[in-house]
């Protein structure tokens, strides 16, 4: 698996999992009915961040996106986001994306790494997360409408770098 940054080319494979990712409303709070430029536009980071795919064989597994958490005095935190394919998912591809983005934001000098909407019944990211030395710092109640268990938690997972 090749991790490598994104290119426009990129968004034909990219767009289905994003757009998969929404519309099963489990774990991302975007709106299922962004149209694919919408979706662009949130996904696709702009200078100084940085999006990337993973690929097999030509194939795009799975995608994350990071960058400075807040601006100003809280630009020292960087955060990122992960998607990956279902078809790929178990195979070590949110791993590879997650330890990509922390030395990312090591080689940037970032001081930690936050992210700030994990969708507590996401178990797998969450498990994820702590297994590479994140904690969760707090969790907002019932902030997430999941589309089967009703209202869940948003976790705030912060790591230092």
């Amino acid at each position: 698996m090749l991790i490598r940054e994104f290119t426009e080319a990129d968004w034909a494979q990219v767009w289905p999992i994003v757009e998969d990712v929404i519309t099963a409303g489990e774990t991302f709070p975007y709106d299922p009915a962004w149209p694919a430029e919408v979706a662009y536009d949130v996904w696709v980071e702009r200078p100084p961040g940085h999006t990337v795919v993973a690929e097999a064989d030509g194939t795009v597994l799975g995608t994350a996106k990071m960058g400075t958490n807040r601006p100003g005095p809280g630009a020292h935190v960087a955060t990122a986001s992960f998607m990956v394919a279902a078809h790929a998912r178990g195979r070590g591809v949110g791993r590879a994306l997650t330890e990509y983005a922390l030395a990312w934001a090591r080689r940037r000098g970032y001081a930690a790494m936050q992210f700030n909407a994990v969708v507590e019944s996401n178990m797998a990211a969450v498990a994820l997360y702590r297994r590479l030395g994140f904690a969760v710092i707090g969790t907002v109640p019932e902030a997430f409408a999941h589309p089967t268990l009703g209202r869940v938690g948003l976790h705030v997972m912060h790591r230092p770098l």
